[in-house]
């Protein structure tokens, strides 16, 4: 079904349900006595959420557990137990549901890539959850031939699962349930979980807005935001004056409402004087920085078919330097992209271009071994975390001003992997596959790519091929410092 129809349809049993709507805001003139119902049993068995509902704004404007539950008899997630049947009641509250409402919010966020983050199960991520991790043995009645508990408990509870119902209970799948991931696949066939940054049931804008809120999916090795912003000024100007925040205010303006510091969501999607808040956190990128090369975040769109893609990067760039106005100028501002995007160009001229070259060609070598499998060599691993953690935490320390992640965390190990562990790799194969007859033609290939790279500017030096001009150059910096601090 639809979402017009769907929400059409839900009016419909709403109404039939004795709610009655406002006549201006469209919202409940009182609590029903369905949710009258719902409170009355819940408020006793599960306090911690009937507190949160009724500290909440939902309380306030009398929307209560059935406007948001209510579910048609045919949908595949009703539940068919006791007095919920009666209702029609589903335990998912998806985005489509949240429209009934916030319309504007949800058509955001659904054409946002927060909401395709569920997409990930196609990528090496979810195969190294799904086999190189894990195994088959976590077994439920919609997984009879067992799911990776890997995946479960780690990849799908950010990026979202496809929830699977049972057909003849209607009840949710374990492997797939309970489950916030901001890319989950609803039962509706909806893309995304608004309580990912909303948690029910209190759906406080005040927590959405705190960079912790972030912090749940946006850490680790491969994608620190959270560890970053907190090292960078922003974050330490903010963990310093969060009491001066004023996150509860309604409208939230950024040089308006409060100038202690941005938080995730002040420079991602929040108001500033010129623009209006927006659910889709990737209008205001230019780049994307999570493939091997970065991309230009628009063509990211275009490629999901995303209505987006029509906004350039460049112009997203501009939306993001009207938000660092509101607090810097413009010269910090323009000066600062100049940093940032230097910092790119040496990622990816230096390791990613080459990377990929050495990689691929070594691929092809190791394809003669009869017993080839991706991740079954060193080389997969050192690869894959040259790009997936060294290049993308100097890139997004870079875009937030963290300094010693973007070096001691990005760059430096960047470049200790490369020498230590990369290129002696690369060496290992072409000796390990020199006297292949068949292989000879990859063998001799890899050996041509690994010269071009390792004389290129960038890698001669570590083979005491560096421009003796260039040398002289840098000590003789060398010993005007040193002349300077005798």
């Amino acid at each position: 079904m639809n979402r017009i129809l769907k929400t059409a349809a839900l009016i419909a049993v709403l109404t039939l349900a004795g709610i009655a709507f406002g006549t201006e805001s469209g919202l409940p003139e009182a609590l029903t006595e369905v949710t009258k119902e719902c409170v009355g049993c819940h408020a006793e068995a599960n306090p911690g959420m009937y507190q949160q509902w009724g500290a909440s704004k939902h309380y306030g404007a009398n929307v209560g557990c059935y406007e948001c539950h209510a579910a048609n008899k045919g949908d595949i997630d009703l539940l068919r137990d006791g007095i919920h049947d009666d209702y029609g009641i589903a335990t998912i509250v998806s985005p489509l549901d949240c429209a009934r409402c916030h319309s504007k919010e949800s058509d955001e966020f659904l054409n946002s890539h927060h909401s395709k983050a569920g997409r990930i199960m196609g990528s090496l991520d979810n195969m190294l959850a799904e086999v190189v991790e894990g195994n088959n043995g976590m077994v439920t009645p919609m997984f009879p031939g067992g799911i990776s508990a890997a995946a479960v408990n780690g990849c799908w509870q950010c990026h979202g699962s496809t929830v699977a119902v049972d057909p003849d209970t209607g009840k949710l799948d374990a492997a797939t349930w309970p489950n916030s991931g901001i890319g989950r696949v609803n039962p509706d066939g909806s893309e995304g979980s608004c309580a990912a940054c909303h948690p029910r049931h209190s759906f406080s804008v005040a927590l959405a807005r705190m960079p912790e809120n972030c912090g749940k999916c946006h850490l680790g090795p491969d994608h620190p935001q959270y560890e970053v912003y907190q090292e960078s000024k922003h974050g330490i100007a903010y963990n310093a004056n969060q009491d001066a925040m004023n996150l509860e205010s309604s409208k939230w303006i950024v040089g308006e409402d409060y100038t202690a510091a941005p938080t995730c969501a002040t420079c991602h999607m929040s108001a500033t004087k010129t623009q209006d808040i927006s659910h889709n956190i990737g209008l205001r990128i230019k780049w994307n920085n999570r493939p091997p090369i970065s991309k230009l975040s628009h063509e990211t769109d275009k490629k999901w078919n995303l209505s987006s893609a029509s906004i350039t990067a460049d112009t997203r760039r501009e939306k993001m330097i009207d938000v660092c106005l509101s607090c810097h100028q413009q010269t910090f501002a323009d000066n600062f992209f100049v940093q940032y995007e230097g910092l790119l160009d040496l990622y990816t001229d230096k390791y990613a271009k080459p990377g990929l070259e050495l990689y691929t060609a070594a691929t092809a070598v190791l394809k003669h071994n009869p017993d080839y499998a991706k991740f079954g060599n060193a080389i997969d691993f050192t690869w894959f975390e040259i790009w997936h953690h060294e290049g993308r935490r100097a890139r997004h320390a870079a875009a937030m001003m963290a300094p010693d992640y973007t070096h001691w965390h990005g760059t430096y190990d960047l470049a200790k992997h490369w020498i230590t562990k990369y290129i002696p790799e690369i060496k290992e194969i072409i000796h390990d596959f020199e006297d292949n007859e068949a292989a000879a033609a990859d063998v001799a290939n890899l050996k041509k790519v690994l010269h071009e790279v390792q004389n290129s500017d960038n890698w001669k030096w570590s083979i005491n091929k560096e421009d003796e001009s260039v040398k002289k150059a840098r000590q003789q910096r060398q010993d005007e410092f040193k002349e300077r601090y005798k």
